[in-house]
């Protein structure tokens, strides 16, 4: 499989979830895949394997590392680029998930939330800066804290 193949793969994979966050968003279908574990689990066994070929099978640049450089050389490599993309993808998915079910426990309209979910798919933590706005703005204050 070409390197290109398997970055379509990944972000086909991760598309329904956020299908089901923006246009299902209390559906038994949404609660049971996007707000489990399913994603997270699919996702993090994804980037485990692409990490084992980078560290152990030679899928890698040789100079990549935990350095400036060495995160620079990481991406110099295509398994470095499927490596840091699927982590994007779980963790913004992981964002857009939460600000769904934090709205929805605060009763925040849903409409309000589909651009901070989208902010979080395209542009990760803007769309969690654009959420927090959110929250000030419609009186939801600015905690963290689960209610």
């Amino acid at each position: 499989m070409s390197w290109d193949t398997g970055f379509l793969i990944i972000n086909a994979l991760v598309m329904p979830a956020w299908v089901l966050l923006i246009f299902f968003p209390r559906a038994k279908i949404t609660k049971a895949a996007v707000h489990s574990m399913l994603w997270p689990v699919i996702f993090g066994g994804i980037y485990t394997t692409l990490l084992i070929a980078a560290m152990a099978f030679g899928q890698s640049h040789p100079d990549a590392g935990f350095s400036f450089g060495g995160v620079q050389a990481l991406f110099d490599h295509p398994n470095g680029v499927l490596v840091g993309w699927s982590h994007y993808l779980v963790f913004d998915l992981f964002v857009g998930a939460w600000i769904a079910r934090d709205a929805q426990r605060r009763d925040i309209a849903h409409w309000k939330t589909v651009p901070c979910i989208l902010g979080s798919y395209v542009f990760g933590p803007a769309g969690l800066l654009l959420y927090a706005v959110l929250r000030l703005v419609t009186g939801h204050g600015f905690s963290l804290e689960e209610r």
